[in-house]
């Protein structure tokens, strides 16, 4: 019988209003909007149904949402997502006031709402290999899934996006020696950094022997950030420049034990059909995309992660999002499966 990986988010469910506007309002400003929309959203729902869409075959959501929010749960299965750990209680579910330009620029306001609510699931099921983390909900409750996967009867493979960052004193408290892989944009990885590292002066940047990833701004930030949690595997999206990741796990050499001793990977943007219209989705699209990679690979029965293993799944990452920015929506902009196999061919 053939076993698949099974993963499981704890994350946020969001009703998302998105107001189409002609600019994002300034302070003190008050402008009209355009159009006024409304779809399901949310990070940990973002990403679960990027799973599901990349061809996951077990993706489960636990999660909190309002009598106002049922709609969003249907949307949810219906995408493939399993919804039994999801919660309705007596509270309003959580919000994101989204203003949106025609050029694809966003401005995001959030209301927590039923995303903060204690959730009775606190332990990590029996068979789950994956276990993706968000900070769009109480940090005690995504430390409490770090936590549980020492429990497991298997150690998961933990995935942790965070975003909105986390504050100096949860950076301090987040158990960053039990996460496999961190998913971070430029200025959440200057961030992490900067607290990480607090007042150590920054280490000095190796010579490049003629590297190109030198005259990537984000380089020495990710190559810093690397040295306060050295055995995690860090992905870096670079926004229209592309990717960039450290992975440690690859074991090129005898001493590639760090991230410091691996090559980067960098790839470039997808080449778009069409312009860019929005972004919101962008994000959760790749981030749901790569730990989809992750479990393909798993099902594979590979052992040793391969830097053709990474390469080939940072690439369906980038289509997958470079695709998402050419639709509105978040969920709905996040392409299927062979939708983007249709597309890897300019690679």
């Amino acid at each position: 019988m053939t076993m698949h990986s099974r993963c499981v988010i704890r994350g946020s469910i969001n009703i998302d209003e998105f107001f189409h506007v002609k600019k994002i309002v300034r302070p003190g400003e008050t402008i009209s909007s355009l159009e006024l929309s409304r779809q399901a959203g949310g990070k940990g729902a973002n990403q679960a149904v990027a799973l599901a869409k990349a061809g996951a075959y077990v993706v489960s959501l636990v999660g909190s949402v309002g009598e106002d929010g049922r709609w969003v749960v249907e949307y949810l299965k219906d995408s493939g997502v399993d919804v039994a750990d999801i919660q309705i209680i007596p509270e309003p579910t959580g919000r994101a006031v989204i203003q949106l330009t025609d050029d694809g620029e966003n401005s995001i306001i959030l209301f927590k709402g039923a995303n903060y609510a204690s959730h009775p699931k606190k332990s990590i099921s029996s068979g789950v290999t994956h276990v993706l983390l968000q900070n769009e909900i109480p940090i005690e409750d995504t430390l409490t899934y770090l936590n549980a996967q020492a429990d497991a009867s298997a150690f998961p493979i933990t995935i942790f996006n965070p975003s909105p960052m986390l504050s100096d004193t949860e950076i301090e408290l987040f158990a960053w020696n039990k996460l496999s892989w961190l998913i971070v944009n430029e200025g959440e990885a200057f961030d992490l950094y900067k607290s990480l590292s607090g007042d150590t002066p920054d280490i000095p940047i190796p010579d490049s022997n003629g590297s190109p990833f030198v005259n990537i701004p984000a380089y020495s930030t990710l190559f810093r950030l690397s040295s306060c949690i050295p055995k995690t595997n860090i992905v870096c999206t670079l926004g229209a420049a592309g990717v960039l990741a450290l992975v440690p796990s690859l074991q090129e050499t005898a001493d590639a034990s760090t991230a410091l001793n691996s090559d980067p990977i960098f790839l470039p943007v997808a080449k778009l059909q069409n312009g860019v219209i929005d972004t919101t989705g962008a994000g959760d699209c790749f981030t749901g995309y790569l730990v989809a990679g992750l479990m393909k690979i798993h099902d594979e029965g590979v052992k040793t992660l391969r830097r053709e293993d990474v390469i080939s799944v940072l690439k369906r990452c980038v289509q997958a999002a470079g695709m998402c920015v050419e639709k509105r929506g978040a969920m709905e902009s996040i392409p299927l499966a062979r939708e983007v196999d249709a597309m890897m061919h300019q690679w």
